[in-house]
């Protein structure tokens, strides 16, 4: 069977797509008398693409694996392709080069790429690279820090009556974040703290070598660094940091103007929700108004930020025409593609400091890259003997350094501290076990009896307890707009709850649950969809960026009642909530259900998570844990315990170069 026979087979069959064909036509009209083979990887790589891998590397490609086919099936393919002698192949042919010059494929060492994605690749390595030296500081950096880190004695004070009698001492160890009590007189910190003993008193007995915090390290790791990274799950306070941070940066900033700072975010919804969290922990800083007003209040899409032009891929903002800023903040770093990311860094200035926010277990984008996980990648390891010294001097922690460590990682913060998932959080406790890979750890949680987690067993086709807790919990809003209530209010009461799944067609999908949640509503006459697409109460999620009306991907709207008739109500970006015609909404769907992917970004008092009963390739451990993580107070998730175990194990692995770039810097 010729190259392109098998191609077309592979196509009319659905397992390659048509712009995966296409590209291995365009490549084999390039060829002439040239290996036909090449063709094939073209297809290979577009192929691979479509599933988030950037590269194909050419020396450790399976045979039997080609495709995600079949053994026997895959192996007929690694026939036409010959893999073994496929790096001798590419250094020969035209259409494959270095990237000295313009060919629609690179290799690089034994990686094979489209020219965009590696372009993309190396502008990412580049501009980062640019930014991992250690910067100058003022003096007062250390005084700082101290002020903006020292722990609430005022609020422990009122906390410590509470407490039960037997939790005290380790109540006050997780306080202080005390790395051994053993350093510390527990009993002489508790004898002061009852008796109300004053603030210096209290920290007297708790020397900063005894502690270690780490979101004061992450913010000395950002002070001194061009580029940082603060990686960590829910309620590990990254937020809370990066606020400080930015009070540390205005308040040592010389610049008479003062620092121009922007928040960005990959969607609108995303950049919401960081302009109520921001818009919070920046209203209880332990600093003067006049440093509060300096630090921006507002957050913005990546899109807006770079001046989306409609009906076009470019952005006013580019190499050519830099953005003016000082300091850029990326919330939700996991969810930034590639591409997005090379064009982000490289329309910034090259003084500009570099703070990305995320967390790097979650699910990667949706388009190729896991720019945030490569960037992470061994960052566990710590910090180099010179960067250990520095953020010890700069925060009075006791940290260790290491051999051997790329300067990359020294510009990297992991938050290992849950402030809202405590030892009694089902919810907390779940995700650690997940995210550990552990199925028998995720049993144990299970069975522990935690009063805000239930997982519920599915047989079959069998979930209609999970359509009647979606019933009850969208209720609210539902009464909500039949009251009258503001929408504001209307769009936070559907926020409280979400029913999420991991695919989108079947009875387990969204659709599937969309139909089902709407007939159970419609039956308990909370709505009344009729035979028209929008009615009352619908939620909608818009699926396709309108840059022209500010809604973007992933926003979630309610249809109401105007005097005009019907409007779909969203809060933007800046906070507001605006009314528009149905008609002239983007692409959207029926939101009672989403993706979990669609949920990034989002959290929910009350998460519903349905996941498939049978295997599929979409359920992984990245995927279960970003599902569960959307929870803040209640989680009930419906799977088999099979299903969920198989999940535990598949650990997502994408294919990029950018981790390895990173470490040869």
């Amino acid at each position: 069977m010729a190259m392109s026979e098998m191609l077309q087979a592979l196509y009319k069959r659905g397992i390659i797509r048509a712009i995966d064909r296409q590209f291995a036509c365009f490549i084999a009209d390039q060829l002439a008398d040239h290996d036909a083979s090449i063709s094939g990887w073209a297809a290979l790589v577009s192929f691979e693409l479509g599933k988030g891998n950037v590269c194909v590397d050419l020396a450790t490609i399976d045979p039997t694996r080609l495709f995600d086919l079949p053994a026997a099936e895959s192996a007929r393919v690694a026939a036409l392709l010959q893999p073994e002698q496929a790096l001798s192949a590419m250094t020969q042919s035209p259409v494959v080069g270095t990237g000295a010059k313009a060919t629609p494929l690179v290799l690089n060492g034994s990686r094979l790429y489209l020219h965009r994605y590696w372009a993309a690749e190396q502008r990412v390595v580049a501009e980062i690279s640019k930014r991992v030296d250690a910067l100058v500081l003022p003096d007062q950096t250390r005084q700082l820090l101290d002020t903006l880190f020292t722990p609430d004695i005022s609020f422990l004070k009122a906390q410590f009556p509470l407490w039960p009698q037997e939790e005290r001492a380790q109540k006050l160890v997780d306080f202080f974040d005390i790395i051994d009590a053993n350093l510390v007189d527990i009993d002489a910190i508790s004898a002061l703290v009852a008796s109300g003993a004053n603030h210096n008193a209290i920290l007297s007995l708790v020397p900063d070598h005894a502690r270690l915090n780490w979101q004061k390290v992450a913010a000395a790791v950002a002070l001194s660094y061009g580029f940082t990274v603060i990686s960590g799950g829910p309620g590990t306070g990254k937020t809370t940091t990066v606020a400080k941070l930015l009070a540390a940066l205005v308040s040592s900033s010389d610049k008479a103007t003062g620092l121009d700072i922007k928040l960005v975010a990959p969607t609108g919804k995303a950049a919401n929700r960081l302009t109520e969290s921001i818009g919070q922990a920046v209203a209880a800083l332990p600093v003067e108004a006049s440093i509060r007003e300096k630090i921006p209040a507002q957050a913005s899409t990546i899109h807006r930020l770079l001046g989306a032009i409609p009906h076009r891929v470019e952005f006013r903002h580019h190499e050519g025409n830099r953005l003016h800023l000082d300091v850029l903040v990326v919330d939700e770093a996991s969810m930034v593609d590639l591409p997005l990311m090379a064009r982000l860094l490289s329309a910034l200035p090259n003084h500009a400091r570099v703070i990305l926010l995320g967390d790097r277990d979650q699910l990667a984008s949706v388009e190729a890259g896991a720019v945030l996980g490569d960037i992470c990648d061994g960052a566990e390891i710590g910090y180099s003997p010179e960067r250990a010294a520095q953020l010890s001097s700069l925060t009075g922690f006791a940290l260790q350094g290491h051999e051997n460590v790329p300067a990359v990682s020294d510009g990297v913060c992991l938050l290992k501290k849950s402030y809202r998932f405590h030892a009694r959080s089902g919810v907390g406790q779940l995700a650690y076990a997940i995210n550990a890979g552990n199925p028998h750890q995720v049993e144990n949680v299970l069975k522990q009896g935690f009063s805000d987690i239930a997982l519920h067993d599915l047989d079959g086709d069998v979930y209609g307890h999970a359509i009647a807790q979606a019933v009850e919990g969208y209720s609210d809003y539902l009464n909500a707009l039949l009251a009258g209530e503001e929408h504001r209010q209307i769009l936070r009461h559907f926020s409280n709850v979400r029913l999420l799944c991991a695919l989108s067609d079947g009875p387990f999908g969204v659709k599937g649950l969309n139909t089902a949640i709407e007939k159970a509503l419609s039956a308990k006459r909370l709505i009344s969809p009729g035979e028209e697409a929008f009615y009352s109460g619908r939620p909608v999620m818009v699926t396709q960026n309108d840059h022209g009306l500010g809604l973007y991907n992933g926003d979630i709207g309610i249809v109401v009642k105007h005097e005009d008739g019907l409007r779909v109500v969203f809060e933007m970006s800046d906070g507001t909530v605006k009314a528009f015609l149905p008609s002239r909404l983007p692409e959207h769907q029926t939101a009672y259900a989403m993706t979990i992917h669609k949920s990034q970004g989002s959290e929910f008092n009350h998460t519903l998570l349905v996941l498939p009963p049978t295997p599929t390739p979409v359920m992984t451990r990245e995927l279960v844990y970003t599902g569960v993580t959307r929870a803040k107070s209640r989680l009930d998730v419906y799977t088999t315990r099979a299903s969920l175990t198989r999940a535990i194990r598949r650990k997502t692995q994408r294919f990029s170069g950018l981790a390895d770039a990173l470490r040869d810097r």
